[in-house]
């Protein structure tokens, strides 16, 4: 048997026999558990990132729990009175998704900020994540919080904190808040107000209807008219929050829309799939049955917290699913031909340094520019801060491969409603030409160049995962340009590229201009390697990307 530190006994022990710890968490401790269960629950506490937490729920201090939400909420509660004094009354919003847990998290975070005595907007249903983004703007609070593990498998929960601006906040604040949470040891003295009273005081209301109507108001203004509806299109929520917005948006625009009924219902344990991810063709599997059997044009799907959204095409050849690359580099060039009118040489897009190259080919052939910023959606929502405080910039489309996407700037995340929208919109814009996505995806490959993409994660938990995760990366910088053949250059972002703040990512450039990006997860106990190769077809494409493949994987699984 395992032994087990002092440290993480004595941890153990308070959190079992202390009876300010609730009866539930407890019991749940007393149970009996081996020493290797108890130290995944103590090792450390869950670490409070640059985007917030994301962990398994369970009691313990590497776990998603009430207690863990009211330190990193008392945290930031006195990050804000520090930052902003009286201007805190300003207020905070709250929002949360389907997931277990959810509601009960965010209305502990919204007790503990009305304790410290910070208004507090808290939604009375779930939303998306990036109607919370645009609910900090629009009531023009210093600050929010949404409660979500995005597309994370379902024993998993997590808290997102954003800035004025609506924006997840930036590494120079993250670090500021992480100070002040990592400040607080005695984590059940924390003062949690009483919700009646609260209300009663006017410290805790509900946001109003009116907030959440705006917001879809907001998205519909980026649509286009396109002639008919001809699109037989297939959604599915994944019992997450896209369930209203996206059915509401599309049905007042007109849309031909049928659902997955199995996966309407709001349900954190996420019954009908694995995982609730649209990156994976399992989540969508019901999706792409019902659409077969209608002989509809797409199906798509959304996360639980609505900010992703995957797609498959129906085509004479079967279902064919699309990668998040792919419906970026589309939705870059139909909003470019859509907008061509109004766009300047200021219009700018926006995508990460993991993102395939397609999509910003496309832009500067059409004479806009393209930034690039770490992966991470804050990253881009901070360039439109910038276009906004100096002008220096316009906003065309932001997008990540993680099936993440923005056009608008209504929100400061990437948002699966308008992205949604727009997918539908172009499938019958190409419809009404007698082409499908697939078609119009051949034409951009034979305009553009062929490019084939590939996202490889290997999970690794536990104190040993994180020294794997370390030694992985390390024998990567060692080993540089001797990698492999053909490499040209190798940016180490750890000493901070083209004036980006510093972060633990590899990128291997090579001589053809494909790469391989490297890097540990922000948000799960996973390393993650991104292939983008370029090549005269497909089958080309395909020899390289598994000759590359083969080296990584020796290196890893080893």
């Amino acid at each position: 048997m395992k032994e087990l530190s002092k440290e993480i006994l004595n941890t153990y022990e308070l959190w079992r026999t202390d009876e300010r710890f609730d009866k539930e968490t407890r019991d749940e401790l007393n149970k009996p558990m081996s020493n290797e269960e108890i130290e995944d629950r103590f090792w450390r506490d869950l670490e409070f990132g640059t985007g917030g937490l994301r962990g398994v729920m369970g009691a313990g201090t590497n776990r998603m729990n009430k207690y863990i939400i009211r330190k990193a909420t008392k945290g930031f509660a006195n990050y804000l009175l520090n930052k902003y004094g009286e201007d805190v009354k300003r207020g905070v919003a709250i929002g949360y998704d389907s997931r277990n847990n959810s509601d009960t998290f965010a209305r502990e975070a919204a007790l503990v900020m009305c304790a410290s005595g910070i208004p507090t907007y808290l939604y009375s249903y779930l939303v998306p994540t990036p109607t919370l983004s645009y609910t900090v703007r629009a009531l023009g609070c210093v600050g929010g919080i949404v409660v979500t593990a995005s597309h994370n498998p379902r024993e998993y929960n997590g808290y997102k904190v954003y800035d004025a601006d609506g924006c997840q906040v930036l590494i120079e604040d993250a670090n500021a808040i992480i100070e002040y949470v990592n400040a607080i040891t005695d984590i059940p003295a924390i003062e949690v107000a009483n919700e009646d009273e609260a209300r009663a005081s006017g410290l805790l209301k509900s946001v109003e209807d009116s907030v959440f109507d705006s917001f879809c108001e907001s998205v519909k203004k980026q649509a286009h008219d396109v002639g008919e509806k001809s699109a037989k299109i297939v959604y599915t929520p994944l019992h997450g929050t896209g369930n209203v917005p996206v059915r509401r948006v599309l049905s007042e625009l007109g849309y031909n829309v049928t659902v997955v009924d199995e996966q309407v219902e709001k349900n954190g344990d996420f019954p009908t799939v694995v995982s609730p991810n649209p990156e994976n063709a399992e989540a969508l599997s019901m999706g792409i049955k019902l659409c077969e059997k209608l002989n509809a044009d797409l199906i798509l799907g959304t996360d639980p917290d609505c900010d992703r959204v995957g797609i498959a095409v129906n085509t004479k050849d079967g279902m064919k699913l699309f990668t998040g690359n792919q419906v970026g580099a589309l939705l870059v060039d139909y909003v470019i031909k859509m907008n061509k009118a109004s766009l300047s040489e200021k219009s700018t897009v926006i995508k990460t340094i993991v993102t395939s190259e397609l999509g910003a080919i496309i832009a500067k052939r059409n004479g806009l520019r393209v930034i690039e910023t770490l992966t991470g959606f804050k990253f881009i929502g901070d360039k439109m801060n910038e276009f906004d405080k100096k002008g220096n910039g316009e906003f065309v489309i932001g997008y990540e491969e993680s099936y993440g996407y923005l056009v608008g700037t209504h929100a400061r995340d990437k948002d699966a409603v308008v992205a949604s929208m727009l997918i539908c919109e172009m499938a019958c814009y190409y419809k009404n030409q007698g082409k499908t996505l697939v078609d119009v995806m051949e034409e951009i490959y034979a305009k553009y160049g062929y490019f084939l993409d590939k996202l490889d994660s290997y999970t690794l938990k536990g104190i040993d995962g994180v020294e794997k995760i370390q030694a992985i990366m390390k024998e990567m910088r060692e080993k540089g340009k001797a990698l492999m053949p053909n490499i040209a250059t190798v940016n180490d972002y750890t000493v901070g590229i083209d004036d980006l703040p510093k972060a633990d990512v590899l990128k291997f450039v090579f001589e053809d201009s494909s790469w391989i990006a490297i890097r540990p997860s922000g948000t799960e106990p996973k390393i993650k390697v991104y292939y983008s190769v370029m090549g005269e077809n497909k089958d080309e494409a395909q020899k390289v990307l598994e000759s590359r493949r083969a080296v990584i994987n020796e290196i890893i699984n080893a």
